[in-house]
């Protein structure tokens, strides 16, 4: 019997055992840590220190599978990046929206919470990545979203699930919520309605490890970043139309 044979037996064995004797045999299985059992991470800069941000590798991949919904009067959050790497010349106007006056790229200071500056029914596209975990009434700034877009506008969305906290948000403007698909939907249903919306979750449970310990999407290969397990979502993504 090969190796391999042997291992597929032990796993059909176990799991015809009782949980409490799963448990037992598992005790007895050592796993390694590795650079995980530091009690420093490789980094506290969300990764940015080492490359592309874990979770802007599936940010990224979500704003390229909607590249065409990004189009005609574009608003972003802070600059700018994302509608001209996504939109190219299918945007025809770009508003970036800053909570506080001192941002040289912003064209809109505004508040999502409150809707103090927000513009009413005025753009096709609003790209929101990592941005709604800092507001505190996180429901009125979903109110605010549907009503700064025009009818047939579509709003992009992403929030982080299981990430390190960014210090540099939290010190400005606060850090209050992590998301789940379920919560995301529960925000953004009542609102835009049901069937206006979409709502997935990305990660897994190395991508997860790798997101909390700062390391770089670069220092995973691209399998191990593209594999989906619901239980360890890195960052949830809504698509919203009006």
């Amino acid at each position: 019997m090969t190796s391999l044979h042997l291992r597929l037996r032990d796993r059909l064995l176990r799991r015809m055992l009782p949980p409490a004797v799963r448990a037992w045999w598992r005790r007895g299985e050592g796993v390694d840590m590795g650079d995980l059992g530091r009690l420093e991470p490789p980094s506290r800069l969300m990764g940015l220190d080492r490359g592309t941000p874990v979770d802007r590798w599936y940010i990224e991949r979500f704003l390229a599978a909607n590249a065409t919904r990004i189009c005609g009067r574009v608003l972003e959050v802070a600059d700018d990046r994302y509608s001209r790497q996504f939109g190219g010349d299918r945007v025809t106007e770009r508003a970036v929206l800053h909570a506080v006056a001192g941002n040289a790229a912003a064209t809109i200071v505004g508040n999502l919470e409150t809707g103090e500056g927000i513009p009413v029914a005025r753009f096709d596209c609003a790209i929101v990545t990592q941005v709604l975990e800092c507001v505190f009434d996180v429901g009125a700034a979903v109110l605010h979203l549907h009503r700064l877009l025009a009818p047939g506008g579509t709003a992009l969305v992403t929030v982080p699930a299981i990430a390190p906290v960014s210090r540099y948000d939290a010190e400005r403007w606060g850090e209050y919520w992590h998301f789940s698909e379920q919560s995301a939907a529960r925000l953004f249903d009542p609102v835009f309605g049901a069937a206006n919306v979409r709502v997935e979750s990305h990660g897994n449970h190395a991508a997860a490890h790798a997101c909390l310990a700062g390391m770089a999407a670069s220092e995973l290969r691209d399998e191990q970043l593209a594999a989906f397990d619901a239980d360890y979502p890195v960052v949830v993504t809504v698509v919203a139309s009006r």
